[in-house]
């Protein structure tokens, strides 16, 4: 299973980072992971906050592959403890999903396409982050939940 976080715009805050790339580095351990930017939208202050997500959206719908599993992250999603988030990447394994793609959206959170696009929707929290920071949580989550599977010692129960 190759996994993908998907994100809008750049992170400008070189400690958040540095700390997402050790995240990354420690999942190759694990998994195929990669990790892809579309870049933030030009001249957005002209735009809606409407437009704005239409526009992400079509970027956002142009990077999938038809047979990419979508994962939104979203503050409307399911929240997972993070043994549970374990158990549903073994589930996913399992059924051989072959490409699961995890998505941050912009500021302004998703167009309905992408939502009707996508096959789930998963919260980190019920609190709201910045979008810089939800990439680091959510790469520290993913290998946490690694460990988890593999039964090593970085979570304790």
């Amino acid at each position: 299973m190759k996994i993908k976080l998907l994100v809008i715009g750049k992170t400008d805050n070189k400690h958040i980072a540095a700390l997402f790339d050790d995240y990354c580095k420690r999942l190759q351990h694990y998994v195929c992971f990669e990790f892809s930017i579309i870049a933030d939208l030009k001249n957005a202050k002209n735009l809606s906050f409407a437009e704005q997500k239409e526009r992400e959206g079509d970027l956002l719908l142009k990077s999938f592959e038809p047979a990419d599993e979508v994962i939104l992250l979203d503050e409307n999603g399911t929240c997972m403890k993070s043994t549970e988030f374990a158990d549903f990447l073994t589930k996913k394994s399992l059924v051989s999903v072959k490409n699961l793609v995890f998505v941050v959206g912009g500021a302004y959170g998703f167009s309905q396409r992408v939502y009707a696009r996508a096959n789930e929707r998963i919260s980190l929290s019920k609190m709201t982050f910045s979008h810089q920071m939800v990439r680091l949580i959510f790469a520290e989550q993913l290998y946490r939940a690694f460990t988890i599977i593999k039964g090593e010692k970085y979570h304790h129960r």
